[in-house]
C-alpha cells in the first residue's frame, strides 16, 4: 500500500494542517469538558463563525493581492447601524429584510470606494490607508449617523434575526442555528468561483505574486485594485447587517477592533501575508478554528482576556510558518548543487 505524500496530505495552502489541528483541538476539549461533544458545539459554532467568515472573504482577496485591509469592520458597523437608522426614521424597508440588506451593500460599496481611491488612485499604502478611513468611517457614525444603541428593529430584520434553520434542545436549554448561514455559504462559494475560474481571481493572484510583472503582463492592476476594495467594501456592509440582525441590537460601538481575529483566520488558512497565495477553503477552516478556539476558552472557563492571547498567538505562529517556508524555498536552488556535490 503506498502511502500518502506529505505535501499532497497538507494540501496547496496547508488546508489538511488545518484540518488536523482542529481534530486535535476538539479531541483535547473533549477529553477534558466530555459536554463538548454534541449538536449543540456544531450548531454554535456555525452560527458564531459565519459573520467572520463573510468578513473573511473580503480579507482573503486583499491579502492574496498583497495587501492588508483593518477599514472592513468599521465599514460593516457602519452600514448595518446605518440601515437601522434609516427605516427607523424614514420607514423605508420596514417590511423587507432584502431591501436592508441591499442599502448596506450600497453603503459598504461607498465606503469600499474611498479604500480603493486612496489605494488604487493615490497609491497610499494599503495598511496606512484603511487605518486612515477606519478612522473616518468611525468618526463619521459617531459624530452624525447616530451613537446610540437601537434595540427595536424593522418588521422585517427582526423575523430574519430571530429565523432558524435548526433548533436542538437539551434539557431546558435550546441551540440554534441561525438561517444567515445560508447567505454566509452562498458568499464563500461565489468567491471560491471568482479567484478560481475568472480573469478577475487570476489578476488577484498576479498582482500578489509580482505587481510590476503582472502590469507589464498587460494586467489593468489600478482596475483590478479598484475591484477589490469595493467587493470588500460590500461583503463587509452585507455583514454588518448579518451582525446587527443577528444580535438584535444595533450598537455603534461594536465589531471595531475584532479585526485581528478574521485576519488571524485568513492567515492560518494559508493566505500569505507577502501575496499570491489563499484558498476560500482555507480560509473557512482558519474560521472554524479561530471560532473553536474561543468557543473552547469559553467553555473551559477560562478568562476572556485570554482569547485575545491565543488569537494574537495563532496569528504568530502563522507568520512565522509563513516566513521559514519563504526563507527555505529561496535557498532551494542555492543548497541544490551542493547537496548533489
Amino acid at each position: 500500500m503506498r502511502s500518502i505524500p506529505w505535501n499532497r496530505l497538507r494540501g496547496r495552502n496547508n488546508e489538511g494542517v488545518l484540518v488536523l489541528s482542529i481534530i486535535a483541538f476538539s479531541i483535547a476539549v473533549g477529553i477534558s469538558t466530555p459536554s463538548f461533544w454534541g449538536w449543540p458545539t456544531l450548531l454554535d459554532l456555525g452560527t458564531n463563525s459565519l459573520i467572520n467568515l463573510v468578513f473573511a472573504m473580503g480579507v482573503l482577496l486583499v491579502i492574496v493581492s498583497g495587501g492588508i485591509d483593518v477599514s472592513f469592520m468599521a465599514i460593516g458597523i457602519f452600514s448595518g447601524y446605518a440601515v437601522i437608522i434609516l427605516p427607523n426614521a424614514t420607514g423605508f424597508g420596514a417590511d423587507y429584510a432584502v431591501v436592508g440588506f441591499a442599502t448596506a451593500a450600497l453603503i459598504g460599496l461607498g465606503l469600499g470606494l474611498l479604500n480603493a481611491i486612496a489605494i488604487a488612485g493615490l497609491r497610499i499604502p494599503t495598511l496606512i490607508a484603511t487605518l486612515g478611513t477606519q478612522g473616518i468611517i468611525r468618526g463619521a457614525m459617531l459624530l452624525w449617523v447616530g451613537s446610540k444603541v437601537i434595540p427595536h428593529y424593522p418588521a422585517g430584520l427582526d423575523r430574519l434575526g430571530n429565523d432558524y434553520l435548526v433548533t436542538v434542545h437539551s434539557g431546558a436549554a435550546a441551540t440554534r442555528l441561525s438561517v444567515l448561514i445560508i447567505p454566509a455559504a452562498v458568499i464563500c462559494v461565489l468567491v471560491g468561483l471568482l479567484l478560481r475560474y475568472t480573469m478577475i481571481g487570476r489578476s488577484i493572484y498576479a498582482i500578489g505574486g509580482d505587481e510590476e510583472s503582472a502590469r507589464r503582463a498587460g494586467i489593468p492592476v489600478t482596475g483590478i485594485k479598484v475591484f477589490i476594495y469595493v467587493f470588500v467594501g460590500v461583503l463587509a456592509g452585507i455583514a454588518g447587517m448579518m451582525h446587527v440582525t443577528r444580535v438584535g441590537l444595533a450598537n455603534p460601538y461594536e465589531l471595531v477592533g475584532g479585526e485581528l481575529d478574521v485576519i488571524a483566520a485568513v492567515v492560518l488558512g494559508g493566505a500569505s501575508i507577502f501575496g499570491g497565495s489563499g484558498s476560500v477553503t482555507g480560509t473557512v477552516l482558519g474560521v472554524v478554528l479561530i471560532t473553536l478556539v474561543k468557543n473552547s476558552l469559553i467553555l473551559l472557563g477560562v478568562p476572556s482576556t485570554w482569547q485575545r492571547f491565543a488569537v494574537g498567538l495563532l496569528l504568530l505562529v502563522g507568520i512565522t510558518a509563513q516566513a521559514l517556508s519563504a526563507r527555505l524555498r529561496r535557498r532551494g536552488p542555492a543548497l541544490a548543487p551542493g547537496v548533489a556535490a
